[in-house]
């Protein structure tokens, strides 16, 4: 599909849930991307970490492709780029926070040299195509989050990108709110807005008051402090090496993505003052009352930091009466991997500090006092919520209208909305799906390899190998060997039952191999069934002597 003259927008993943953004906006012809993201694998991915956006609807017309634009660096609007930029073929725009990690992950998967990638200051303009993007400063929890007031010949959008409102700052200068209202003055056809946290009551917090409750606990602890984040939020390293330094306690730095985050934010001129970190040998041989230790696995990853000083396979040790401070947001689906990690620790003696238990973290998305000021300054015509689940969605729209938005639509990837001319309306559908990272090889979601693998773990396998000769008669004793069959101490009398069954099989088959290979496998299934209640996959080799 086309644009024409109109203006339209297709959400290609984070409508209808949380993480994998990637939004187009067409007109005159051409389409305008913003951001492409990356979600983490669920057990309904077996043996997948990392999930990818399907872009076929932009592929199919490349041509009409002119930019990407990002808002921030975070990983469900950054991290499908190394992946996909190269083959998309068109200029990122980024600011240089962002751009520096982006760079590095381009480096890493070794096309940065094929990818061209502009930088952007915050609060400048770049023409691309019919399109006029502004990069508009918003606090978020990683520096330089950017809203995008994009103009077009149909109206303007005020896209927030990832955002919050932090009365003092601690990295980064957001627009303030009589920028915000100006922009609001010269009119804004639609708002298209994060719904992470609108069910929310309650302001998300300034980070500043995270510093004051991080300082209380710190100073506190009487042997060695643990806080793990997020590695992306540079503004909370900052306060963690403003709390060592008001606690006595040297700090140590451990997880590879905090290392490049604190490269790229040194690089771009964030941490200035942040102070020199000792490595884990040196740490470990401090006073257990003088060392702060940042790292990274608060969201229970086993091959993170955390996960192996938990798992005591790190040079760092944790012991009765240290303390971890879970310094983030549990992220839903988390639960159980999280639960492993503190369990684990709370064996050692080791207490645990989280949110619930003191002020100790502040997110990064607006609650409903946020939502309701930023109606108030952008004041659009239509308000379409993203980032975030169908309830999020569904509620963000009800909270718009309540606070005077006259228009509220509600989309889900794959919808194509036009938002002018005339009155927004939902016009057809695009293809919509999930790539999935296995290994070095991107494949279908839903493709034949996935399901297989999901077969494999539900039903297990079943290897059948017979000989026969140019007849079809049977030469010898057919082998069988299971994998994932619930057979256990039963597994002898099981293999020989389905042994017999092949064999009865192979004597009433004859010369049509295919056929003699389906009744093969079905006898050898059927005996599975009535042993285990389960069909598995079953493979049979002919050998033919």
């Amino acid at each position: 599909m086309t644009p024409n003259k109109e203006l339209l927008f297709l959400a290609l993943g984070g409508s209808g849930e949380i993480g994998m953004n990637v939004n187009l906006y067409g007109c005159h012809g051409k389409w305008l991307m913003v951001d492409c993201g990356i979600t983490f694998a669920d057990p309904q991915y077996p043996g997948i970490d990392v999930i990818l956006p399907d872009l076929a609807f932009i592929e199919e017309q490349i041509d009409n492709l002119v930019g990407i634009v990002l808002t921030h660096g975070h990983e469900d609007h950054i991290g499908a780029l190394p992946y996909l930029a190269e083959d998309l073929g068109v200029p990122l725009y980024a600011t240089p926070f962002t751009a520096g990690l982006i760079s590095g992950k381009l480096e890493e998967e070794g096309n940065a040299d094929r990818v061209r990638l502009n930088v952007v200051k915050p609060g400048q303009r770049v023409d691309i195509g019919p399109f006029g993007v502004n990069f508009v400063p918003l606090s978020h929890s990683i520096p330089e989050a950017n809203a995008l007031l994009i103009d077009t010949p149909y109206g303007r959008v005020f896209h927030t990108g990832d955002w919050k409102l932090d009365t003092a700052p601690v990295l980064g200068k957001p627009a303030t709110p009589e920028q915000l209202e100006a922009i609001g003055d010269e009119g804004v056809l639609a708002l298209v807005c994060d719904s992470t946290n609108v069910f929310n009551p309650e302001p998300s917090g300034s980070e500043a008051e995270v510093r004051v409750g991080l300082a209380e606990v710190i100073a506190k602890a009487r042997g060695r402090v643990l806080v793990t984040t997020f590695a992306s939020n540079a503004a909370r390293l900052h306060t963690l090496g403003q709390v060592a330094r008001e606690t006595g306690r040297k700090l140590c730095v451990q997880g590879r993505s905090l290392d490049r985050i604190m490269k790229v934010a040194r690089a771009t001129g964030y941490l200035k003052d942040f102070p020199e970190t000792v490595e884990p040998d040196a740490a470990m041989r401090l006073p257990r009352n003088k060392v702060l230790i940042v790292a990274t696995g608060g969201q229970g990853e086993e091959r993170a930091a955390l996960g192996r000083v938990a798992a005591g396979s790190h040079p760092i040790s944790l012991d009765a009466g240290d303390t971890v401070v879970f310094s983030s947001k549990q992220i839903p689906g988390n639960e159980v991997a999280i639960g492993r990690i503190q369990n684990q620790l709370a064996a050692r003696g080791v207490e645990m500090i989280t949110e619930r238990q003191a002020h100790v973290h502040v997110s990064g998305h607006p609650g409903r006092p946020e939502l309701a000021a930023m109606y108030r300054w952008i004041r659009p015509e239509i308000l379409m919520p993203v980032h975030g689940e169908m309830r999020h969605l569904m509620e963000q729209a009800r909270f718009g209208l309540s606070e005077g938005i006259p228009r509220a639509l509600v989309q889900t990837n794959g919808e194509i909305v036009r938002l002018a001319p005339g009155a927004p309306e939902k016009l057809g559908h695009a293809h919509v799906g999930r790539l999935v990272l296995d290994g070095d090889v991107i494949l279908p979601g839903d493709g034949a390899t996935i399901n297989e693998r999901r077969k494999l773990g539900l039903f297990g396998q079943m290897s059948v190998a017979v000989a026969i000769d140019r007849g079809g008669k049977m030469i010898g004793t057919p082998q069988i060997r299971l994998q994932g069959i619930p057979v256990e101490e039963d597994r002898d009398p099981f293999l020989e039952e389905a042994i017999g069954a092949v064999i009865e099989a192979t004597r009433k088959g004859g010369r049509d191999r295919d056929k003699l290979r389906e009744d093969i496998r079905l006898s050898a299934r059927r005996v599975a069934t009535r042993w285990t209640g389960k069909k598995p996959i079953v493979d049979v080799l002919l050998v033919e002597a």
